[in-house]
């Protein structure tokens, strides 16, 4: 009996030894995609988990960018954070502060033994998360730009040529004009206002948004967008606010549901939208251009980098990071980048899937899917790369508080601009102090 147990016991610890062996690494990767973009998430997790048996990706919807960006904040202290998060572009000056928190994805694709080449990447992408000396600090995921939408059913009940988008913002206003005859009750609405009506304007204007090169400079900048430019802008957007031709929705992506439901009829927003609206929408509808004021020198340039990037969390295992390391590599296969692309709407991270999406005949096939692309792939400018600054966050919070002041009437559109610009730099002067050296 007493062999018969030695013999058991020896056969369970073999067995368990096994198991521990061939036990998978589950990667726990915390984002912010819901709606189409979750199942997106979830069915590119899937797709790289059937592909090897080594490690296992296990997704984890945290709320939106700024929920999930606080709750790995918190997870970190407690020592519980993923091995990766996802975080929007706005937040990538607070996560290169956080040096110890985070590991650069260089050095984690070179320690995971995985092959990595900046140069294969987009550049207006890539150099927005390399660091001043070349250093890659994040992965490029869900990068999108701002677009334009508008849907072409209601264009032609208002009398408008639903084959032709407006494409300079005098466009946009005379066509919301007739949208409104027509007895359309939101002719134009966007989305994510600091984003689309003065990041990407200012840089679709070759204006600065920030000194010191919108922040790329170093922590000493600060904002700039209370130009006579910008201040026009928003006067025109006050008009509008007024005569009902433009409804403001609420912050962040709120307004993104009102397209695609067919209640508003054009909005600027973010390319990553496409997926909603092609799966939604019950009308014809079209891709266009960022609109411009044809009257200002240089105009248009280039618009910016939205969406979001995945860090890897620091004080993980080595296997952890061999695991993370080799699904980024999945990702970043031209392949899956190209269907990811298609999918969604989001740009294609390398410029050999932006190229085997075009042989594939898909912009083709889909007018206007090709716009996002186009508007970053032009030479930038030291006023066009991109706004990247300390405190994004709640400077983003600030923007939305005092516009609205403009949308209720209670401020003109200089007031709010203005004090806008006073209370993020605040913020930046907080920021510069606390991250000196």
């Amino acid at each position: 009996m007493r062999f018969k147990t030695l013999a058991l016991a020896s056969a369970l610890a073999a067995t368990t030894l096994f198991n521990v062996a061939h036990a998978q690494t589950e990667i726990q990767w915390w984002h912010s995609m819901s709606g189409p973009l979750g199942e997106w998430v979830n069915d590119l997790a899937k797709q790289y988990n059937a592909s090897q048996k080594e490690f296992k990706v296990v997704p984890t919807y945290k709320g939106q960018y700024d929920e999930s960006m606080t709750a790995a904040i918190a997870a970190y202290r407690a020592g519980n954070a993923p091995d990766i998060l996802q975080v929007f572009e706005v937040g990538t000056a607070t996560m290169m502060a956080s040096k110890g928190a985070i590991k650069p994805v260089g050095e984690v694709m070179n320690s995971g033994g995985a092959k990595f080449d900046p140069s294969v990447y987009v550049p207006a992408v890539s150099g927005y998360y390399t660091a001043p000396n070349g250093q890659m600090l994040s992965f490029p995921f869900n990068s999108s730009t701002t677009i334009f939408y508008y849907n072409k059913d209601a264009f032609k009940a208002a009398g408008l040529d639903p084959e032709k988008a407006p494409t300079t913002w005098p466009e946009v206003i005379a066509a919301a004009d007739k949208l409104k005859a027509s007895g359309h009750k939101c002719p134009f609405t966007t989305s994510w206002m600091s984003w689309t009506q003065l990041e990407s304007f200012s840089a679709w204007h070759n204006t600065l948004y920030a000194t010191q090169n919108n922040g790329f400079g170093g922590t000493s900048a600060r904002l700039a967008f209370n130009s006579p430019l910008q201040v026009k802008h928003f006067e025109n957007l006050a008009k509008m606010s007024k005569d009902g031709t433009f409804v403001y929705k609420g912050r962040n992506n709120t307004a993104d549901a009102a397209f695609p439901s067919g209640e508003c009829a054009m909005m600027t927003g973010s390319s990553g939208l496409y997926a909603r609206v092609a799966k939604d929408a019950k009308f014809k509808y079209g891709i266009s251009t960022l609109p411009y004021y044809p009257d200002v020198k240089g105009a248009p340039q280039n618009t910016v980098i939205g969406g979001a990037s995945l860090w890897v969390m620091s004080g993980k295992p080595a296997d952890h990071y061999k695991g993370v390391a080799n699904f980024f590599t999945f990702l970043s296969d031209t392949k899956v980048q190209s269907e990811s692309h298609k999918r969604t709407g989001y740009l294609p991270i390398t410029t050999a899937a932006y190229k085997l999406t075009d042989a594939s005949g898909f912009y083709k096939d889909n007018p206007g899917t090709d716009v996002a692309v186009t508007q970053m792939i032009r030479k930038t400018t030291d006023k066009s790369r991109g706004v990247r600054l300390g405190s994004f966050v709640q400077i983003r919070t600030i923007i939305d508080e005092e516009t609205e002041q403009i949308w209720n009437g209670k401020r003109t559109a200089k007031e709010a601009l203005d004090a806008a610009v006073k209370r993020g730099n605040e913020q930046l002067e907080r920021f510069e102090k606390a991250n000196k050296g």
